[in-house]
């Protein structure tokens, strides 16, 4: 016999099998900014690299095997997403591996924190879409981390592996560099120091009163410096050296001849 918890318990199962067969909703893809002018050209280095914006697309028509150079300012804050697809006007006669690398101003490559960075194509196919998402760019860091830090970054867009026969084909080559500013405060406000005072006792907020000439000795004495340990140590051994002095000279001296 079902009773009513079994099928209100049936009914949650159901229910929650629908929910996990819910796809993800998809990223949406990053569109160009209304009004930019797109780049047709691109570098062949770091020093010839071609500049872009943020939102400027890039059209460029290629050869496979070439190095495919362009570079971008980012800001602290800054999450910056690069897309790009390359296309095949001409048949090919063999799968291909592709691959977009991002470095910083110093040419460190940055590592990617989502896209298909290497993704391999059949011969087939038509064309093949790239993407990198760089970490947020940090306002300062550490010399010895490879955060992203505010400056100049490079994309670098290449094939990795072909066929020797195909190239030189003509390639179409699509860019865009996208920023997103939402979490644009990387670091919080530092309210108080991270070290405690050193120092232990209380700070004083003025200049402590003169004393009377009385509590601290005879007026003119003032001008004599403070006697420490250290003066008490030089002066005993000054002493010391002399008497070792007068000692080895007297050790060592020769008598005279009659």
């Amino acid at each position: 016999m079902i009773t009513p918890t079994i099928r209100s318990a049936a009914a949650l199962a159901v229910a929650g099998m629908a929910l996990l067969a819910v796809p993800a909703p998809v990223q949406a893809a990053p569109t160009p900014s209304p009004g930019a002018t797109p780049v047709t050209r691109a570098g062949t280095s770091f020093l010839t690299a071609a500049g872009i914006a943020g939102g400027q697309p890039v059209r460029v028509a290629a050869s496979t095997g070439d190095y495919l150079y362009w570079s971008f300012p980012a800001e602290a804050g800054d999450r910056h997403e690069i897309s790009a697809s390359v296309s095949f006007p001409k048949a090919r006669s063999g799968a291909s591996t592709w691959t977009v690398e991002v470095f910083d101003g110093l040419r460190r490559r940055q590592s990617c924190t989502a896209g298909a960075q290497t993704p391999t194509v059949e011969a087939a196919t038509g064309g093949v879409s790239l993407g990198c998402t760089l970490r947020q760019v940090r306002s300062w860091a550490e010399p010895w981390s490879a955060d992203p830090l505010p400056g100049t970054y490079y994309v670098r867009l290449s094939v990795a592996e072909l066929p020797e026969a195909d190239l030189g084909l003509p390639v179409n080559v699509e860019l865009l560099v996208s920023a997103d500013q939402q979490d644009s405060r990387d670091d919080g406000e530092l309210e108080a120091p991270l070290v405690a005072p050193t120092q232990a006792g209380k700070i004083l907020s003025a200049e402590p009163a003169a004393q009377p000439a009385e509590e601290t000795g005879s007026g003119y004495l003032d001008w004599l410096p403070v006697l420490g340990s250290r003066w008490i140590w030089s002066a005993v051994g000054g002493v010391l050296a002399a008497v070792a002095g007068v000692a080895g000279f007297a050790i060592t001296r020769r008598p005279r001849r009659r």
